[in-house]
């Protein structure tokens, strides 16, 4: 690679400005760490959103279920089941930090037992228990005496469940799924810096007559370290330019499709698993600094080996 005048000059070394690049700006070994860095940049945003809903759509969960109890009770043979939970409910709406109750009917509770009974059962013959779902006042610790006490005081067989062993199931499902998510990150970012640490060495070894010379004339190891810190970062933020906004387009089209799809039976399960799947603007925020911190770590870390690798190479 030539030099030019100003370059062979003393003064001129240290002027970045009046130098000829160390490297071709736009040679082959460029657009290919440019197509590198723009696809980790789009898989370190999607696992990030992907924790960011899962995150959120578990704490939606637990938020729900936290705030509703089950009330379950078996009426005896003889008994008006219908007439027992509606007494069950008056009783649950009196008591305290109960914002509301309802009795799940016995069609409701065919319909959710069809998938493992069959069609037409007649569930009255059945030892199945009839349910009742109280709500919970959002502002109320859980504090369940009261309502056991009222509930009890109608059936005494009945039966009150928070959910509890649900709830730490849900929070441990979603921590799995988060720091999975956050080690694939990890993956990712080490790939990358793998991959701009052998660009960042082949630049350096095919720039090597450059840089003696360089080195002859007075320049110093943190100019040339400089002009490929500066090199590198150009072409880290062209890889998350496009990384990042590829990101940033998928989980806006993800968003409108599943607003688009939420009136089918296939697009309410999605929505009850992860909400409306769109991420906030905070959220967007996050992903463009994550796509900021990959271009400032791409200039970094061209920085350091060139810095590690002038003794070597000279």
């Amino acid at each position: 690679m030539n030099v030019s005048r100003t370059a062979l000059r003393g003064s001129g070394a240290r002027n970045p400005a009046a130098a000829s690049p160390l490297i071709p700006p736009d040679s082959v070994a460029s657009r290919a760490l440019v197509v590198v860095i723009a696809i980790m940049t789009f898989l370190a945003c999607l696992t990030a959103g992907a924790a960011l809903l899962v995150e959120r759509a578990s704490a939606s969960w637990r938020t729900d279920v936290s705030q509703e109890v089950t009330i379950q009770f078996r009426p005896p043979p003889d008994a008006d089941a219908d007439a027992l939970a509606a007494q069950i409910v008056a009783a649950a709406r009196k008591a305290p930090g109960v914002e509301d109750a309802r009795a799940i009917s016995a069609a409701e509770t065919e319909r959710i037992l069809e998938p493992w009974l069959g069609h037409g059962v007649d569930i009255s013959r059945l030892p199945v228990p009839r349910l009742v779902i109280a709500r919970l006042q959002k502002s109320q610790s859980l504090d369940l005496g009261p309502l056991r006490a009222a509930v009890a005081a109608v059936a005494p067989a009945v039966s009150v469940d928070d959910h509890a062993m649900w709830l730490a199931r849900l929070a441990t499902v979603a921590s799995i799924v988060v720091t999975l998510t956050g080690a694939i990150f990890v993956l990712v970012i080490v790939a990358m810096t793998t991959t701009i640490g052998f660009a960042t060495r082949g630049a350096v070894a095919s720039s090597r007559e450059v840089i003696e010379v360089l080195h002859l004339v007075g320049a110093s190891d943190h100019f040339v370290a400089r002009q490929f810190q500066a090199h590198f970062m150009k072409l880290g933020f062209r890889g998350v330019a496009v990384g990042g906004g590829a990101a940033a387009i998928f989980f806006l089209s993800a968003t409108l499709l599943s607003q688009w799809w939420a009136g089918s039976p296939g697009g309410a399960e999605v929505a009850a698993l992860f909400g409306a799947f769109s991420l906030r603007l905070l959220d967007f925020f996050v992903l463009l600094l994550i796509s900021v911190g990959i271009a400032a770590l791409t200039g970094y870390i061209s920085r350091w080996i060139v810095y590690r690798y002038l003794v070597v190479l000279l």
